[in-house]
Formats: structure tokens, C-alpha cells, sequence
């Protein structure tokens, strides 16, 4: 993998995107290895524990849409270094906590940060790379964020066994401070693309309240209040929907969808997607060092297989969908997730690490397989003007699918195990309704991907790539 440093130049730009990437992936995968120990250093039950997780999802989906826009209509380059260095702050904040509530306060502000992050790294790359090579581009970027949550087990399972958890997001703040300097040397002032009207306020809060509502009633959609908060959601959701095809500048173009089924199917392919395999690690965190009763690091160890994977084999399935069509290559990467979801439902105490290893592979190979040609696919089926929109939309499937993942499972922490504290102390009497809980919650997700392996075929060939 090389890059050309020159000024502007696009390899330029995607080192910065590449470097932003990392970061955000190592995070990510680095929080989830330290949740027991966070859950007993701060004493937060099983289901605040999933906040911690949750809370970065859900504010970061929140902003994911209107800071697309935002980007399109002011430029990408002051949204990214301005996500980066709340990124920065957050991480900070973070490691500096004292108590679950004030860490769940900064993963929130973390969100916002990576929102604006996310919403520009892919229209960056997009406008930088023709469609010869776009394809390529965004299978490194890809990579890039693989390798974060790659290292982010393993690293993350030695900082936290050998200094603590807190250091992970020290590590994450020194990362981006890292990051800062090179934003303003390798990517150019961009000039707005969208102009006219003002900013949609209503459709904005709209989606907030539409996404904030659902997820946080998935979460609780045992009582009757998640019912509530969950069909609320729905609601509002319906409502931003029909606000935003009357608006004259909506927050998003809904003639995105409506007149590009290859977009549209695309996008819904990865919602599938991240919903069914978002909550692997979370699940496969507890299992390993509650119920296997393994160390951070050796746990670590066996959950960076899948990402290596995905590293490993994301930049080959990029550059191949630059020639071979999508909706081929991904459909296929989903089949193979769906059937390593499916082994992973028979795990129980006794499961040889051999087979989990091998199964994790395996959809390390799928979704690395799904991924980038399916981003490929949305970034390739817009204008360059909405590039912007379409790296929102695209980040805003994948974390709106991690968010239901998550929800899932929180769901299934509240009916099997309930408020029960994650601490050695208390493994024992949880491991068998932790079991139950992660059995059916891979049952779930399995045939959820299957679902999503349909989609994905269904939205026909998307040979024809946009300048």
C-alpha cells in the first residue's frame, strides 16, 4: 500500500481518511474488550454496561444525515478536522471518567464527533479517485478501519490488562492529534456543491427524534414504555420521511432512494448487514472472559481474528468490484456471514477455541466480501454533488444496523439476565442465562442476514458508475 504526499494529491487524501479510519475502528473494538472491566472498576449493571456502546451509536447516527448535508452545502474538509478534533476532546473526557453516567455523557459527545467524521472520509475519498479506481480506494479505506478494530482487541486487551482501561482512549485521543496536522497539508479547500435555502432544522430534529426514540425502545421492548418509545419512533421516522420529499432543501434527498433502486437496496443491504453482525464482539467479549473465564488479552487474541480477516481481504474485494459487478460479490460475502452467524448459535461452554477461531474467520472473509463492493456500489450510483449525502447515508446505515444490534441484545440482557452486575463476583450465577441470551440472539441475527442476502440480490446490476 503506497501513498503519494504530494499536496492535494489524491493518495494524499485517502492517507488522512485512511489514518481517521484506524482511529475510529481501534475505538470502537477497544471499548467492547474493556467492558467487564470498566462494568466492575465503575460498578455498572448488564444493561448500562450496553449504554456504553449504545450511547456512541445512537448520537452518532443522530448526526451522520445533517452533517452530510452540511458537507455538501459548505464543504468536507472543516466538518472532518472539526469531527477530529471533537474526537480528540471526547476521548479525553473519557478517560478521565468517574462514574458510568459521565462515561456515557462523553461516549455521546464521541458520537457527534465521529458523525462528522464518518459523514465526509467516504465523499473525500469518492471525489479524489475516478471510477477506475474508486472501488480500490475505498476497499483500503476500508481495510484501514478493520485494522483499527483489528488492533483494537488485541491492543486494547493488553492496555487494559497491563494499565487499565482508561488508557484506550488516551491512545484514541493521541491518534487524533496525531491526524490534525495532516488535514490541512493532504486535503484541499472544497468548494460547496449544494447552495440555496436554508438549513432543514425540522427534518433534522425529526431524524433525531426518530432514531433516539427507536433505539432507546428496542432496548427496553419488554414493557410497555419500549413499546411506546419504539412505535413513537416509527412515527417520527414516517413523518421526517414525508417532511423531507415536500422540502424544497431537505436534510436528505429522498429522490435518492426513490429513483435509484440500486441505491436504495444497497443501503438497505447494509442496514441488514450491521444489524446482524454488529453485536458479535459484544456478545463474544462477555462469552470469552465471563463465561470461558480467559484474560483481556487472551480474549482479545481469539476476537482479532475476524477483523484481520476483513483487513487482509477488503483492498481485493474493492479493487475486484471495480470490474466484477456488486451486487454479485456482496450477496455472496452476506451468504458466508450468514452461515458463520449460524455456527456461532451452537457455542456454549465447551465450544473448541479451534472451531470459534475458524467461524470468526469466516466472517471476517464474508463481510470484508460484502463490504466495499457494496460501498462501491453507493458511492458509484450518485452525482459528485451528493457525494457528501451518500457517505452519510452510507456510514448512517451502519451505525443506524449497530444501533439494532445493539438494541437487540440489550433486549435479550433485559429478559435473560436482567440487572444483574457483570463482575467476577457474580459470573457464575449468569453464565447459563448469558448462554441463552447469546444463542438465540446468533438465531436471530442468522436468519436476519439471510433476509439481507436476498436484498442484496434483489437490487439488480449496478455496472454503471458515476463520474
Amino acid at each position: 500500500m503506497k501513498f503519494n504526499f504530494i499536496k492535494n494529491h489524491p493518495e494524499g487524501q485517502l492517507f488522512v481518511t485512511t489514518l481517521a479510519s484506524f482511529m475510529t475502528g481501534f475505538s470502537v473494538s477497544s471499548v467492547n474488550i474493556a467492558l467487564p472491566q470498566i462494568g466492575h472498576d465503575l460498578r455498572i449493571d448488564a444493561l448500562m454496561l450496553g449504554w456504553i456502546t449504545t450511547s456512541f451509536l445512537l448520537s452518532t447516527a443522530v448526526f451522520l444525515i445533517p452533517m452530510g448535508k452540511i458537507s455538501d452545502s459548505y464543504g468536507r474538509k472543516n466538518i472532518f478536522a472539526s469531527g477530529i478534533s471533537i474526537y480528540i476532546f471526547s476521548s479525553l473526557i473519557s478517560a478521565l471518567s468517574f462514574s458510568g453516567w459521565m462515561l456515557i455523557l462523553s461516549r455521546v459527545i464521541q458520537g457527534i464527533g465521529a458523525g462528522m467524521i464518518f459523514s465526509t472520509s467516504s465523499a473525500i475519498v469518492a471525489a479524489a479517485f475516478g471510477p477506475g479506481g474508486r472501488g480500490r480506494a475505498l476497499g483500503i479505506n476500508t481495510a484501514s478501519t478493520y485494522i483499527g478494530l483489528s488492533a483494537g482487541p488485541f491492543l486494547g486487551g493488553i492496555m487494559t490488562g497491563a494499565i487499565g482501561w482508561r488508557s484506550i482512549f488516551v491512545f484514541s485521543a493521541a491518534t487524533g492529534i496525531i491526524i490534525m496536522p495532516f488535514i490541512y497539508s493532504y486535503i484541499p479547500g472544497d468548494k460547496p456543491r449544494i447552495k440555496g435555502g436554508n438549513f432543514d432544522y425540522p427534518g433534522a430534529l425529526l431524524c433525531a427524534a426518530g432514531l433516539s426514540s427507536l433505539i432507546t425502545g428496542i432496548s427496553m421492548l419488554q414493557s410497555a414504555a419500549g413499546i411506546a418509545l419504539a412505535s413513537i419512533g416509527l412515527a417520527f421516522i414516517a413523518a421526517f420521511i414525508i417532511w423531507e420529499s415536500r422540502n424544497a432543501n431537505p436534510v436528505l434527498e429522498i429522490k435518492l432512494f426513490s429513483k435509484n433502486p440500486n441505491f436504495l437496496f444497497s443501503n438497505l443491504a447494509a442496514m441488514i448487514n450491521y444489524s446482524a453482525t454488529h453485536s458479535i464482539s459484544f456478545f463474544l467479549s462477555i462469552y470469552l472472559q465471563t463465561v470461558r473465564e480467559m484474560s483481556p488479552w487472551s480474549a482479545g487474541t481469539v476476537m482479532v481474528i475476524q477483523p484481520v480477516m476483513q483487513a487482509l481481504f477488503s483492498p481485493l474485494a474493492g479493487k475486484l468490484s471495480d470490474s466484477v459487478e456488486p451486487r454479485v460479490l456482496s450477496s455472496l460475502g452476506m451468504f458466508l456471514t450468514t452461515m458463520g452467524l449460524l455456527f456461532l448459535s451452537f457455542c456454549d461452554t465447551g465450544t473448541p477455541l479451534l472451531l470459534l477461531a475458524a467461524t470468526l474467520a469466516l466472517l471476517g472473509f464474508g463481510f470484508a466480501l460484502f463490504t466495499s463492493p457494496n460501498t462501491n456500489a453507493i458511492m458509484s450510483s450518485v452525482d459528485k454533488k451528493y457525494l457528501g449525502t451518500a457517505s452519510a447515508l452510507v456510514s448512517s446505515m451502519r451505525v443506524t444496523g449497530q444501533m439494532l444490534s445493539m438494541g437487540a441484545a440489550l433486549l435479550l440482557f433485559s429478559v435473560f439476565i436482567g440487572k444483574a452486575a457483570i463482575t467476577p463476583e457474580q459470573a457464575g450465577p449468569i453464565k447459563e442465562n448469558f448462554l441463552h441470551a447469546m444463542t438465540w440472539g446468533f438465531r436471530f441475527f442468522s436468519a436476519l442476514c439471510l433476509a439481507g442476502t436476498m436484498v442484496s440480490m434483489a437490487r439488480g446490476n449496478s455496472r454503471t458508475v458515476s463520474g
